[in-house]
């Protein structure tokens, strides 16, 4: 990209947000008085589709459904980019989560610093990882009350970890656990029923592109892990350092890559996908799926986040195209020879509502509709008028294909004025079945169970 037309580009968006923030003089664009209103939401026998579909928080609430499409998209408008950060609050006394009618939430653990993946080892205890605190806590809850009765911190000292996975899968007694910090991949020894790391962390991939404050970081920090059905592979999200550059920072990111378990034959499996920042692998298939965000500043409803399948080998388009051939205006006219190559993802998201993790339902306590279908966190958009995401989302399923529609299935953490008090991150399912959700705002670690 030519630097001076970047730079440019990122001068004329800061002042459109200093001017925008400043004055609060464009009442669409201006987070109180766009966000104030009733919220309307959705019917829920209906699959909303076009522009209803597009929507935002008002219309949210459990069983609420979107199916978005390529084709009920607007062109890109840069000049239409708004900030609209949300405003933090606390959480109202006595409120909970809202969930369909059957299921319940009660907090599993509080007073947690920005808790983000949760897994559940095969014996049932629950590891949340803390990035605010660089550490992992372990939960075990043994006669599946809801309330631990033993929280212990399994490591600590790390560096601002996202990403754990128990490793070889599919086993009572994995041998290990690993975490993806920002920059590196480092496992620790482990048996059913450790709370403590048993010893030091062995370093097995230490030149991962960082985010955050480490030394060349920035962009996109967080990295995901996770291990092919067969364990002989070692997946890697690696998101962006930037929105929507194509420079040299960008080497190695925006991208998923493959090593094997000790961390060598480091492969690209896909490219061109901003930030992946969720991976799962689907049980029956043993494909790898993804959560990704969206690039931003082209508008209020582009581009679609989306949850996917990985394709091997696949190239999702960041930076020069979106959604397939749609060439992004930012570089017009780059790359001719990839127009044909994007690979269209299989569930679009609302723009901007920052998908981050998934997993796939494998417990028996829900219904059986709910079984083999996806549950997706969504953190919440900074890059459009009216607010989307801050939501937990279900994606059907069947025979190892998404459906193409998502349903709303926990809401309810943004207030009537547009405050938010609270912003999923983690999923994962508990022994029991009861489904774990990580909300780094509130900190707290809710369980929805089903019959209680």
């Amino acid at each position: 990209m030519d630097d001076r037309r970047s730079d440019y580009r990122r001068a004329r968006h800061r002042a459109a947000q200093v001017l925008l923030l400043g004055t609060g003089a464009l009442a669409s664009c201006s987070p109180k008085r766009a966000e104030v209103t009733t919220p309307q939401p959705a019917p829920t026998d209906v699959i909303l589709t076009g522009t209803d579909a597009l929507g935002d928080w008002t219309t949210d609430a459990p069983g609420v459904k979107r199916k978005i499409t390529v084709a009920d998209l607007p062109p890109p408008n840069e000049d239409e980019s708004v900030v609209n950060r949300s405003t933090k609050t606390d959480r109202p006394a006595g409120v909970f989560p809202k969930v369909p009618s059957g299921f319940t939430v009660n907090e599993l653990a509080t007073g947690l610093d920005e808790p983000r993946v949760v897994q559940v080892a095969p014996n049932g205890d629950i590891f949340v990882v803390e990035s605010g605190a660089d550490r992992v806590q372990v939960f075990r809850d043994a006669d599946g009350d809801g309330k631990p009765e033993i929280r212990s911190t399994f490591v600590e000292d790390l560096k601002h970890p996202f990403g754990l996975a128990f490793y070889p899968t599919g086993t009572d007694a994995p041998t290990h656990v690993y975490i993806a910090n920002t920059d590196s991949v480092v496992r620790f020894p482990y048996k059913p029923g450790d709370t403590k790391a048993s010893g030091p962390a062995e370093p097995l991939v230490t030149n991962i592109p960082s985010g955050k404050e480490t030394v060349g970081g920035g962009g996109h920090w967080t990295r995901d892990i996770e291990f092919s059905k067969d364990n002989q592979r070692m997946f890697v999200s690696v998101g962006s350092k930037s929105n929507v550059d194509d420079d040299e920072d960008e080497v190695r990111r925006a991208c998923i890559l493959a090593f094997t378990p000790d961390g060598k034959n480091e492969t690209l499996y896909a490219s061109g996908i901003r930030n992946p920042v969720g991976l799962a692998i689907e049980p029956s298939t043993g494909v790898l799926w993804t959560s990704v965000n969206e690039r931003d500043e082209l508008g209020d409803n582009l581009v679609p986040d989306y949850v996917t399948r990985v394709q091997e080998g696949g190239f999702y388009g960041w930076p020069w195209y979106y959604l397939g051939p749609n060439q992004d205006p930012r570089h017009e006219g780059k790359h001719p020879e990839l127009k044909d190559k994007v690979i269209v993802p299989d569930v679009l998201i609302q723009s901007h509502s920052a998908s981050l993790d998934l997993t796939f339902y494998t417990g028996q306590q829900f219904p059986a509709e709910y079984r083999g279908h996806i549950f997706a966190a969504q953190h919440g958009s900074w890059n459009r008028s009216r607010r989307t995401g801050y939501k937990v989302v279900r994606i059907p399923v069947e025979n190892g294909k998404a459906a193409g529609y998502y349903e709303d299935f926990m809401t309810g953490f943004v207030a009537k004025n547009g405050d938010v008090w609270g912003r999923p991150v983690g999923v994962a399912v508990a022994k029991d079945g009861a489904l774990l959700v990580t909300d780094d705002q509130s900190n707290t670690v809710w369980r929805v169970t089903y019959g209680e």
